[in-house]
């Protein structure tokens, strides 16, 4: 495990983590994908959407929204919900390494239009043994990586809502280490950035109970300064532009299935090895120019039926182009739900064998969630006026 993972560290501290990563397909073409730091970020901190094939941006708003479209948030049915998430990761690989995320919102104003939303990622590595190439030991460290987001959005019409997020991002992957290779230094990285998120919905009601929604949702993501590592390189985060679209239909009193479908591109270019001269809009604007536009778009796919609105059952699937890491699978889970009391799982099944077989797979998420009204206090002295 820890030559595994020295790895990691020393590829970042000898400036080889370039933005584009070249290898071949078992069919011998050359396949040519994005990389970026700080890869944590476009990890899906959900159980409820990783159920779905990682759909998310435009299905109804829950406490995870946070991650997945902030403008979607004043749409929620509650005023204020809670949500956490366990994620391991690497688990087929390492027992130690995990994604922990706490998210919140409270909705305000006078027909609750408005909310305000915060959320923290919290991403170990685990203890690692760091060796140069001879396998000598160079330090033992925990590498750590996290972000706290602070969202604000609002209604602006009774379909149309909007948001916007800032967040705060540190990286240190290769604490502990003694020297670096080739005579170079290391520092934590650290970056700002921000989400903007609009979403619309609309409900058309076929009669007292049956009813189908249609919703769209689009979010550019992690929208920011690079990070740096060392005094010589600075890195694009995954800046993201993402779109979706769900569809819900209301059969009658006990039954509803949603179908969701969303289409995500990184706005990172495809850069030279070494070439890490290029800013960052310019570098969002060519990322619309450089590569294959068609093979850079990862989609998802997911259902959810749910059942009297207690218990949902989930399915999706993702799909990544062969030439741009080819990461392809299906996912399934299930939700239920009690008063206030939310807990979704979901389960990556395992496909594919080497480098293409999912970090997640056999992997089990949990979320659990907690929403609720708040009692206005003139409710409740009425109530007790009544009670005497």
């Amino acid at each position: 495990m820890a030559k595994r993972f020295a790895l990691i560290g020393l590829t970042i501290l000898t400036g080889l983590s370039t933005s584009v990563v070249q290898g071949q397909n078992l069919n011998g073409t050359t396949a040519t994908f994005v990389t970026t730091a700080v890869p944590f970020l476009r990890i899906s901190p959900d159980a409820r959407s990783g159920a779905m094939g990682d759909a998310g941006i435009a299905v109804t708003p829950d406490a995870n929204a946070q991650y997945w479209n902030v403008g979607k948030i004043p749409f929620s049915d509650k005023t204020y919900g809670v949500s956490m998430t366990y994620t391991p990761w690497l688990k087929d690989l390492v027992p130690d390494i995990f994604l922990a995320y706490l998210a919140g919102y409270a909705k305000f104003g006078e027909n609750k239009e408005q909310a305000i939303s915060a959320s923290m990622r919290y991403f170990s590595l685990g203890n690692i043994n760091y060796t140069d190439n001879l396998g000598n030991p160079i330090g033992t460290g925990m590498p750590r990586e996290y972000s706290f987001d602070l969202g604000y959005s609002r209604k602006l019409s009774e379909f149309l809502g909007t948001g916007v997020s800032l967040r705060y991002i540190h990286s240190a992957i290769a604490s502990g280490v003694s020297y670096v290779p080739n005579g170079g230094d290391y520092r934590p990285g650290n970056a700002v950035s921000a989400d903007i998120g609009v979403y619309y919905t609309k409900k058309h009601d076929i009669d007292g109970v049956k009813s189908n929604t249609f919703s769209f949702g689009a979010v550019a993501s992690n929208l920011g300064s690079k990070i740096s590592y060392n005094s010589n390189r600075k890195d694009f985060i995954p800046m993201n532009l993402g779109v979706g679209v769900a569809y819900t239909s209301q059969f009658d009193a006990y039954n509803k299935v949603t179908f969701a479908f969303d289409l995500n591109k990184l706005l990172v270019p495809v850069l030279n090895t070494g070439d890490t001269q290029v800013s960052v809009v310019p570098g969002i604007l060519s990322s619309f120019s450089t590569g294959d536009q068609l093979k850079e778009i990862d989609a998802s796919l997911g259902a959810e039926y749910w059942y009297q609105n207690t218990i949902a059952f989930r399915a999706g699937y993702f799909y990544e182009n062969k030439d741009n890491g080819d990461r392809q699978y299906i996912t399934t889970g299930l939700g239920i739900k009690y008063n206030v009391f939310q807990i979704n799982a979901s389960y990556l099944v395992p496909q594919g064998s080497g480098t293409t077989r999912n970090p997640l797979s056999n992997t089990l998420r949990f979320s659990l969630i907690f929403e609720f009204d708040k009692i206005e206090k003139a409710e409740s002295d009425e109530k007790d006026a009544e009670a005497k």
